[in-house]
């Protein structure tokens, strides 16, 4: 039979972190308002508490973050105690997180998957389990500016001890180093990435013929062939599809590359001042330069042409994949694709567990969040494991059911309490259901 979630639940966590992930995954406001909701005389019975102070829950999270390694080793220990996972195959991903307020050593600037260049950040890894289970099994914090071929390692080796031999790593191509390889396959793992097209393939592309090559998705055009090494194999493909997206985002460039020269040409032959968008505007700085277009002595369609040799190179639509695990050239392709499930867990984190933003704490009080948000999702995606019902619903929809579902507690006279629920729907109810061993279906 398979384990309920309330069983690991109570396994991981202290009375007052199930309060907090239990506030996490329902209203889900400041550490405040948790301290409110988690203070109420009723509230406090059933989690076994005292009435504390919201400064007690700062603590609380600093005390996790403090112990985060001893805390995802328990989490993963108790995690594969209580699941027998049928396969280990893992997806890596990472991404950042923006930190507002400059105290913590970790808030470092670097490139922003949030699109907030100009505030400091934080990076988080993330390991999950593949495709079909979807279940988040590690997660690693790591200072705002330290890339994803650096973090790797840390990511990589939180879990490894988990994995059963011959488990496919999957990972894009921004970890994609000869280093990192070797790791995986010093531990006896096999790995799927992407790879840089570079000029050896070049050569390649010329030669690429369609009628040869293995026709892959009709609807889209792809076409793939294997190119066995002795130590990998490389899966290159060619999609119709992705080579007109391409195309038309170059051609996009070229004509606003063009505007843009017309522009400074005009602004020469008039002898005027460059329009704003092209000086240094900064009043600290003193620069003399000139400009000179090739305006002149090109008509517009011979400028269009010498702007598309510069940014055509014939890699158009083609993208190429790497692997130590001979696959047929759909399944390398079909195994890449949902690693994008670790996308979703992101979104997840930051826009319905809402991880973010992150204030002006201390590190430990950082690494507690992340870790706080990290269980959250883990049982959310525990729930669409163990229910067939909810594998595709979304975070948000899952939160907002168990909001949704109200407790009356009913005061008699001689002490005893009636605990009444109420407002089920779909989903709350096949969670209610199988804690009191009743099967239901969505």
């Amino acid at each position: 039979m398979t384990p309920s979630i309330a069983s690991i639940f109570s396994l991981l966590l202290n009375h007052s972190l199930i309060g907090l992930v239990s506030y996490k995954l329902t209203e889900n406001f400041s550490i405040k308002e948790a301290g409110n909701w988690l203070n109420q005389k009723e509230v406090l019975e059933i989690l076994n508490l005292e009435s504390f102070h919201e400064r007690a829950l700062c603590r609380a999270l600093e005390i996790l973050g403090r112990n985060r390694e001893e805390i995802l080793s328990d989490i993963l220990s108790n995690l594969f105690y209580v699941y027998d996972f049928e396969q280990t195959n893992l997806n890596l991903d990472w991404t950042s997180i923006v930190l507002y307020g400059t105290k913590s050593k970790l808030g470092k600037y670097g490139y922003s998957r949030d699109h907030r260049p100009d505030k400091l950040q934080i990076t988080v890894g993330i390991s999950e389990l593949a495709d079909p289970l979807n279940i988040p099994i590690g997660v690693t914090v790591n200072r705002g500016n330290v890339l994803d071929l650096e973090h790797f390692s840390h990511t990589y080796n939180q879990v490894k001890s988990r994995l059963k031999e011959g488990s496919l790593i999957v990972f894009d191509k921004g970890a994609n180093t000869t280093e990192n390889i070797k790791i995986i396959q010093k531990d006896e793992m096999e790995y799927l990435t992407s790879m840089k097209l570079n000029t050896s393939d070049d050569k390649i592309i010329e030669k690429f013929d369609l009628e040869k090559a293995e026709l892959i998705d009709s609807k889209k055009g792809i076409y793939g062939i294997k190119i066995v090494k002795p130590s990998r194999i490389k899966y290159l493909y060619f999609s119709e599809s992705l080579q007109k997206r391409q195309l038309e985002a170059k051609a996009r460039a070229v004509m606003r590359k063009l505007k843009e020269a017309k522009e400074i040409q005009k602004a020469i032959v008039n002898n005027k001042k460059l329009p704003k968008k092209f000086r240094i505007n900064n009043e600290l700085i003193e620069i003399d330069y000139s400009f000179r277009t090739k305006l002149e002595e090109l008509s517009d369609e011979e400028a269009i042409e010498l702007l598309k040799a510069s940014l055509i190179n014939g890699r158009e639509g083609f993208f190429c994949l790497k692997s130590n695990r001979d696959l047929t050239l759909e399944d390398a392709l079909m195994t890449y694709r949902k690693k994008d499930s670790i996308e979703k867990i992101f979104h997840s984190l930051k826009n319905e567990i809402n991880i973010k933003p992150l204030r002006v704490w201390s590190d430990d009080s950082i690494y507690g969040a992340i870790i706080l948000g990290f269980i959250a999702q883990l049982f959310i995606s525990l729930m669409r494991y163990e229910f067939e019902g909810l594998k595709h619903r979304s975070t948000k929809f899952i939160k907002k059911s168990l909001l949704n579902l109200t407790l009356t507690i009913n005061f008699k006279k001689n002490g005893i309490k009636n605990y009444i629920f109420a407002n089920f729907d779909q989903i709350n109810s096949l969670i209610v259901a199988k804690k009191n061993g009743i099967t239901q279906n969505i």
